[in-house]
């Protein structure tokens, strides 16, 4: 999304009189060599004429190249890189393939291999804002702000694009400038008021300053242009500016406390088509969303738009007494004690004591709803916790053996609970001392319909966090022990984990990833080197629980 097309450094044209009947060859070559051919019959053009094997030189590693692009409108990069790899084996300086085959790695996700090949094209010919817009977008997946902003500065410099002020607005905001990127973002806006995408962004900024109405205009304006059909950059995703339009304007009805307006957006984002597993992605977390305004009692109410100050808000859960499996005395007492230190910093908290199913569900449904507009959001559980086939799941005091579908169904998944907290604009840090020990057998559960699947000890690394979801403000996971391993109770009235949490939260001008980087020593100590806690972050910048210094 918001990429520069590799057409305009389009390789050279194939001379077409060299073979057959002079129309056959020129209707054959038009379909192979045109940006607006359909992606299958563009690759069949081609290779039905790579197969005549008439061609040889610039020529063939252009049609090497027009085949790739055909392979890139249908996503397969796979082959895009290969027919690129193709045409550079024939001319290794060619510029439009590296560039071409750069952009393939960039959407397969390979960001430091497209760094690599769009520097070789910046070598290889004359200086182009493309590719150094290009190479920002890589630059900007790898986190590497300062020098996609870089990037995206040569790239105004030589070709001044409504898309590179745009994204590199949007790396503004990563870094927390948000009148720079607000800047940007009405630069885009003015050098092409028909862009949809700078709309959206901006409607994000709005609701970074709680100008939700301005908000839902901007986003109505994005969406009024493209159910108009305005033309979008060449290789957009299908339905990419839709979905984020629809999701951007719903998250700001839902911030100004219209839930009605909000569930009808997060609706029509659900039907939109998509194919890109990044707008999957962003479905997902709405259908987590959605899910949770399902089980989750009447919205709570909202500040003014106007209101001083940033909202934090915090569920704590403590579940420890288990009537079907080993119960835990400890985790109600780290509730307890996590619970009273975020009330001592200002947060907003919600504590649940040994929740059943039903509880678990509706304090963390509610949660999910509550923290829409806050800009930190803390979730502490405490108790048992399981991994089974990778995906990790909190239990509930309710729980009782059965066969894995029943089981799965009576636990909360943490994967839902990341999807529904994703949004950019909010910090999200979600703490689990979960992993006591398993409640279960530990072996395979049967799945039913001739399945099996594993219960395995501890939890696993969150995959949802791995893959990016929130591409914003950003998520921070802490576990108690490392990936399948399992945390102890403690002997005294806390558990290791939660007693260090408890001493070093309050810390004043400690940065959050710092705090817990004590909290480890501490537990290490403690358990001497029996438990290691261990965290994931995508945060983008630094977060004080007790205020910076």
């Amino acid at each position: 999304m918001r990429r520069f097309s590799f057409i305009a450094l389009a390789a050279a044209v194939v001379m077409l009189g060299s073979f057959g009947p002079a129309s056959s060859a020129e209707n054959i070559g038009l379909v192979c060599t045109s940006e607006n051919t359909p992606a299958d019959a563009q690759i069949a053009a081609c290779s039905k004429i790579i197969a005549m094997k008439k061609f040889s030189g610039g020529q063939l590693s252009s049609l090497y190249f027009w085949r790739a692009v055909g392979y890139n409108k249908k996503g397969d990069y796979g082959n895009v890189i290969n027919d690129a790899t193709e045409g550079l084996r024939i001319t290794p300086a060619d510029q439009a393939l590296l560039n071409l085959r750069g952009s393939a790695y960039y959407d397969k996700g390979e960001h430091d291999i497209a760094i690599a090949d769009f520097t070789d094209a910046l070598k290889a010919g004359q200086p182009s804002g493309l590719i150094y817009h290009n190479r920002g977008n890589a630059y900007r997946g790898n986190k590497d702000y300062v020098h996609a902003i870089a990037d995206y500065d040569m790239a105004i410099k030589l070709s001044p694009s409504s898309y590179s002020y745009q994204n590199r607005g949007d790396c503004k905001l990563a870094t927390g400038d948000v009148d720079g990127a607000f800047a940007d973002m009405n630069q885009a806006i003015r050098m092409d008021p028909r862009a949809p995408g700078p709309l959206i962004d901006r409607g994000e900024l709005w609701r970074i300053r709680k100008d939700y109405d301005r908000a839902i205009a901007d986003t109505n304006t994005a969406l009024q242009l493209l159910k108009g059909g305005v033309p979008l950059p060449t290789l957009t995703a299908p339905g990419s500016y839709l979905l984020s339009a629809y999701v951007e304007r719903g998250l700001a009805y839902e911030s100004k406390g219209d839930l009605a307006n909000a569930r009808a957006d997060y609706a029509a984002a659900i039907g939109v088509t998509v194919t890109d597993d990044g707008n999957r992605k962003t479905q997902a977390a709405v259908k987590a969303k959605l899910a949770a305004f399902d089980k989750a009692d009447a919205l709570p109410p909202r500040p003014a738009s106007n209101s001083p100050g940033d909202r934090r808000v915090a569920l704590v859960i403590g579940n420890g007494a288990y009537t079907h499996v080993t119960a835990l005395p400890n985790p109600p007492n780290d509730a307890h004690a996590v619970a009273k230190t975020l009330r001592d910093l200002g947060f907003e908290v919600t504590e649940s004591i040994d929740a059943d199913h039903a509880t678990l569900e509706k304090v963390t449904s509610n949660f999910i709803v509550g923290a829409t507009g806050a800009k930190i959001a803390v979730l502490y559980y405490a108790g048992h916790g399981v991994q089974i086939d990778g995906h990790n799941f909190l239990v509930p005091v309710d729980i009782q053996h059965d066969t894995a579908p029943h089981l799965m169904a009576a636990m909360t998944d943490m994967d839902n609970l990341l999807a529904g907290l994703d949004d950019k604009i909010r910090t999200n840090i979600l703490i689990f001392d979960a992993c006591r020990n398993n409640p279960f057998e530990k072996t395979v559960a049967d799945a039913g319909a001739g399945r099996s699947i594993s219960i395995s000890t501890g939890l696993a690394s969150p995959g949802s966090l791995a893959s990016g979801a929130t591409a914003g403000a950003g998520t921070l996971i802490a576990f108690a022990t490392a990936p399948g391993k399992v945390a102890l109770d403690g002997q005294g009235s806390n558990s290791p984990f939660s007693a260090a949490l408890s001493k070093f939260m309050p810390t004043q001008g400690l940065e959050v990833q710092q705090m817990l980087t004590r909290v480890r020593a501490d537990v290490v100590a403690a358990t001497d080197n029996k438990q290691v806690p261990w965290s994931n972050s995508s945060l983008l910048g630094e977060v004080y629980l007790a205020g910076s210094k």
